[in-house]
């Protein structure tokens, strides 16, 4: 199987600023939101758009981790931040891929076991492949691929890519 590089460091860096200007300004009349971003690259991607949106905004920030077994999503969900910081809270959940949304849809099912003020959607890279129905409020790009292909992003020290199989 050859993979193939669909976004290069430089593009994926360019949409993460586009993504964190969409952010702030879904967000002018808030005073701190959470990003929680789906373990691993999810996380990782959460954490550099929370780095340029520094760079842009004075909101206060916080970005915290959330694992989800994409093999068993109803299993417990493990979370660094205790659901009672995020109560009434603007909470921003980041993915990397968005395949079928199941992962993105268990995310949001434990994020609302708290009382939000507002939850945002984000992924870095959206398949059009939903069997989930979850809504995308902010997406880096979309990529329509055939069912047997496979999107990976790949994160080693700071850079960045994205691959698909073929």
């Amino acid at each position: 199987m050859n993979n193939k590089i669909i976004l290069d460091n430089e593009k994926i860096k360019k949409i993460l600023i586009r993504i964190a200007y969409q952010i702030v300004e879904i967000n002018l009349n808030e005073s701190e939101i959470f990003f929680v971003g789906v373990q691993k690259n999810g996380f990782e991607i959460a954490k550099l758009i929370n780095s340029e949106l520094e760079k842009i905004s004075n909101l206060r920030t916080n970005v915290v981790p959330i694992s989800i077994d994409k093999k068993k999503p109803n299993k417990k969900i493990f979370n660094n931040a205790d659901l009672q910081l995020l109560s009434n809270k603007t909470v921003i959940l980041v993915d990397d891929v968005l395949n079928t949304g199941k992962t993105l849809i268990h995310g949001v099912k434990f994020l609302l076991n708290s009382t939000l003020t507002k939850l945002i959607t984000v992924v870095l890279i959206d398949r059009n492949h939903k069997i989930f129905p979850i809504k995308v409020d902010i997406k880096g790009t979309s990529i329509s691929t055939t069912i047997d292909q496979r999107i990976d992003v790949v994160i080693e020290k700071g850079n960045l890519k994205a691959l698909i199989s073929e």
